[in-house]
């Protein structure tokens, strides 16, 4: 069971695209606290490094429109300075979050990682896994913070999420309840805002008691 301090923390649902995320932020009654997005890189970052100037690299995609030949080892550089960007960006939009919501945050729920190969060398060499490093690398920037400030990472499923949150809450109609909420705060309130929600929602049964 839960202890008292963890069921009256909020959760966090993430949604990520690209280098940026959307943040919803519940209580644990389901209450909506916090909506918003958050950019993880500096501007002027690249925004897929493995998937693009990694492809590049390594002889893919060279023929379509700003490609341009770049050493492999100069990529992985590249990668690198992204991922500090992406990590320093990740600890102060959690900072930010955690000082504008009224209660403290416990959990945070980020969509599951597929396993890659070790290397940034190796996830761009292999053609499926440089199509998903970036993501993950920013997945796992959002997890480490998170983790530097205690907080519980859950991973979800995106295919099963909403079954999930609707479990949580004991609500047969999910889709009904996500788009009351946003109704509560306007737009935006997109399918990653649900998402995001659901997210957060399906945690809940790890806050409320039974």
């Amino acid at each position: 069971m839960a202890s008292r301090a963890t069921q009256q923390a909020a959760i966090v649902g993430v949604a990520e695209h690209g280098s940026s995320a959307v943040l919803v932020t519940v209580a644990p009654d389901g209450v909506l606290l916090d909506r918003r997005r958050v950019d993880l890189t500096e501007p002027g970052m690249p925004t897929h490094p493995h998937h693009h100037e990694g492809s590049w690299a390594v002889g893919r995609y060279l023929n379509t429109p700003g490609a341009r030949p770049m050493p492999l080892a100069d990529v992985v550089a590249l990668v690198d300075r992204v991922r500090e960007s992406a990590s320093r960006g990740a600890q102060e939009s959690l900072a930010a979050l955690a000082a504008a919501v009224p209660l403290p945050i416990a959990t945070i729920a980020i969509r599951i990682c597929p396993e890659l190969p070790p290397t940034t060398e190796a996830r761009i060499e292999d053609n499926r896994a440089q199509t998903v490093a970036d993501s993950v690398m920013y997945r796992q920037a959002l997890a480490s913070a998170a983790q530097a400030r205690g907080w519980a990472v859950q991973w979800y499923d995106r295919d099963s999420v909403f079954n999930d949150a609707a479990t949580a809450l004991g609500c047969k109609d999910i889709d009904a309840l996500l788009n009351a909420m946003g109704r509560t705060v306007g737009p935006p309130w997109q399918a990653k805002h649900k998402l995001a929600a659901a997210a957060a929602l399906a945690v809940t049964k790890h806050h409320v008691p039974r």
